[in-house]
């Protein structure tokens, strides 16, 4: 099925202003997905043509309600203080571990805010990492968020059609990739811009569960392009971090290996994706990882 054009989109986001008003309850199914889409693999070698981004649409007034409440992290309620630049100036496995828990919110032009927990990340170290865009110390104007202030987005697209979108750390060349969140805010507009968006069985309603569970799928949820790249996450007015709680609670923190980099010879195999154990919205769950970390 081809893709939705950007006035398409721009008319449904017209149409969500209202219909977010009603948003249905969050799910809390336990399945876990053990084989992650092609289309969700980041950092692939295999590059596609960068595809030009629909301008940002016009929306009519914001009719939101307020954010869902989570089930696997404790704190307090309503929205919280956003995270300036010094949150970001850490290292990348520091910082991959740090965004759990913490708040991405995306405010569309007509003032409706989405709101996603995060709660699945990777670190990618820089030059000497095998499975980097910046693998070899190599710079590019494609890759070149990746070498900017801490903070900085680098949004990349994959097989011509999917985004997904990091931040830069600290060390030249070295990011966290976001891969999935737990929808907070917003969900009957999550669910229908990935309606529209999506390749495929576009007819077939989205479970909750299914809105933000891999790190292209979170971009179509949050309608992040390719326009983001290089914005700052510290400063920029349409996306921004909010302080969660401290922790998720309890020893919930998962180190595994990495999705979809099998090229990278032992790259591959090193623990540098962290997630919530027991999170319903991680993209790929590793039982042996989790068996280790118990054990």
């Amino acid at each position: 099925m081809p893709a939705r054009s950007g006035a398409q989109v721009s008319a449904l986001l017209g149409r969500t202003a209202e219909q977010t008003a009603h948003p249905k309850s969050s799910g809390r199914t336990g399945q876990k997905k053990q084989q992650v889409d092609k289309a969700e693999r980041p950092q692939s070698p295999s590059y596609a043509a960068q595809a030009p981004c629909p301008k940002e649409p016009r929306l009519g007034p914001s009719t939101t309600m307020g954010p869902h409440r989570s089930i696997y992290f404790s704190g307090p309620k309503g929205h919280l203080t956003r995270l300036g630049s010094e949150f970001f100036d850490q290292p990348a496995v520091t910082l991959a571990q740090a965004f759990l828990g913490q708040v991405l919110v995306r405010r569309l032009p007509n003032g409706t805010e989405l709101r996603g927990r995060v709660v699945e990340t990777e670190a990618y170290l820089g030059p000497e990492d095998e499975a980097a865009h910046s693998r070899g110390g190599r710079q590019t104007p494609r890759n070149r968020g990746m070498f900017m202030k801490p903070g900085t987005l680098y949004v990349y697209i994959i097989y011509g059609m999917y985004f997904c979108m990091n931040i830069s750390s600290q060390g030249d060349g070295a990011c966290v990739l976001l891969r999935a969140l737990e929808p907070l805010e917003g969900l009957e507009t999550m669910r229908q811009l990935r309606s529209t968006l999506r390749k495929g069985t576009a007819s077939r309603v989205l479970k909750d569960r299914e809105l933000c569970s891999g790190p292209s799928k979170l971009c179509q949820a949050l309608a992040i392009d390719k326009s983001f790249d290089q914005r700052d996450l510290a400063q920029d007015e349409a996306i921004w971090l909010e302080c969660g709680p401290l922790e998720p609670s309890g020893p919930a923190v998962v180190a595994a290996a990495r999705v979809g980099i099998g090229y990278a010879g032992e790259w591959a195999r090193k623990p540098l994706r962290f997630y919530v154990r027991g999170s319903p919205w991680v993209s790929v769950v590793d039982r042996v990882a989790e068996q280790d970390a118990q054990a």
